[in-house]
C-alpha cells in the first residue's frame, strides 16, 4: 500500500475532525436613547464593566445625522457625585454652545477612577475601545480628539492622554488628581473611605496610573493645568474651602514640573483663591478652551458661566 507523506496525513486526519464553533462574547451596545435639545442620552450595555451605563453627547450647532470629520472633547465628571455633573453643575451645555465640536461626557462611577481596575470593571475599555466604537460612526466623529476633567475627571484626563499615545491632541486637567504618589497613604484613605478600593483598582501597581509618573508620555500633547490655593475666592462667599483644593494645587504643580521637563508644553493657572467647586471647573474649561481648540475657539477665555 502506497504511503502518504507525514505532512499530508496529518491534512487528512485534521480534515476529518470538526469542532464546535467558538461562541462570540457579549458586545457593547447602545440599548436606548432619549433626546433633550442638543443633548442625546444614551444607555449602553457595556461587556467592559459588567452593566449598563448612561453617556451624555452634546451636539454642536451644524451637526446633522451623516455629516463627518466633527472635532470631539472628551469631558470627564469628577468623583463622589452625579455622572452627570457637568451638566447640572458645570453648565457645560452653556458653555459649549458656540463650540464646533461634539462633547462626551461618559459615566465613569462615583469612585471607578479611569482605570482599567485589578479586580472590577474595566473604565478606560469602556470609555476608550467600547464607545468609540459606537459613538464615532453614529455621530461622524474625525481623528481630531480632547480631554478634560475636573478632580477625578482631571486625572482620567492626563492618564487617557498618557496612555494612549496620538489618540489625544490636548488634554486639560481642572483641579485634578495629578500626583497621585505625593501622599499615597492619604490618596488611599480617601478612596477607601468613599467607597473605592484602592487594592482592587491599582493594587501595588500605582505608578502605571499616577499622571506625575507618566508625564514623559505627554510631550507631543498640549496640556492645560489648573487649581486654586483653598482660601475663599470670588464663588466662595467669603468661606474657606477642607483643604482638598491645596492639595489638588500642590498635585498639579508637581505634575506641571514634571510636565515641563519632560518636553511636554504646558499652559498653567494656578489661580490663587477659590475652593473644589463646580464654579472654578466651569470657568477652567473656559480657560482651557484656547489650548484644546487653539485657533477656532471664539468665545472669552476665563469668563464664569452662570
Amino acid at each position: 500500500m502506497k504511503r502518504l507523506p507525514v505532512l499530508a496525513l496529518l491534512t487528512v486526519l485534521l480534515a476529518g475532525c470538526t469542532s464546535p464553533a467558538a461562541k462570540p462574547g457579549p458586545v457593547s451596545a447602545i440599548v436606548a436613547t432619549t433626546s433633550v435639545g442638543r443633548v442625546d442620552q444614551l444607555t449602553v450595555s457595556s461587556p467592559a464593566i459588567g452593566r449598563r451605563a448612561t453617556v451624555w453627547v452634546m451636539k454642536p450647532k451644524g451637526w446633522t445625522q451623516g455629516s463627518r470629520d466633527w472635532p470631539v472633547l472628551y469631558l470627564l465628571h469628577p468623583c463622589c457625585g452625579e455622572p452627570d455633573g457637568w451638566l447640572t453643575g458645570g453648565n457645560a451645555e452653556k458653555l459649549t454652545a458656540g463650540l464646533k465640536a461634539v462633547v462626551i461626557m461618559p459615566e465613569a462611577s462615583p469612585m471607578g477612577w479611569y482605570t482599567d481596575w485589578v479586580q472590577g470593571p474595566a473604565w478606560e475599555r469602556f470609555h476608550l475601545t467600547e464607545l468609540r466604537a459606537l459613538l464615532e460612526p453614529r455621530y461622524g466623529l474625525g481623528t481630531y480628539r480632547v480631554i478634560a476633567g475636573s478632580s477625578m475627571g482631571g486625572l482620567g484626563a492626563m492618564l487617557y492622554a498618557a496612555r494612549n499615545p496620538g489618540m489625544f491632541q490636548a488634554a486639560a486637567s481642572l483641579s485634578g488628581v495629578l500626583d497621585t504618589q505625593l501622599d499615597q497613604p492619604g490618596q488611599a484613605r480617601f478612596i477607601n473611605d468613599n467607597g473605592g478600593d484602592t487594592r482592587r483598582m491599582w493594587g501595588e501597581d500605582w505608578t502605571a496610573h499616577n499622571p506625575r509618573a507618566l508625564a514623559a508620555k505627554l510631550r507631543n500633547v498640549r496640556l492645560f493645568v489648573s487649581a486654586g490655593n483653598d482660601k475663599p475666592g470670588p464663588f466662595d462667599q467669603g468661606k474657606a474651602g477642607n483643604g482638598s483644593e491645596l492639595s489638588i494645587l500642590r498635585q498639579s504643580e508637581s505634575f506641571a514640573t514634571a510636565a515641563t521637563r519632560a518636553g511636554a508644553r504646558v499652559t498653567t493657572d494656578f489661580y490663587g483663591p477659590g475652593t473644589h467647586t463646580w464654579e472654578y471647573w466651569s470657568r477652567g474649561l473656559s480657560r482651557a478652551m484656547p489650548t484644546l481648540f487653539p485657533g477656532t475657539w471664539t468665545g472669552r477665555p476665563g469668563q464664569p458661566v452662570k
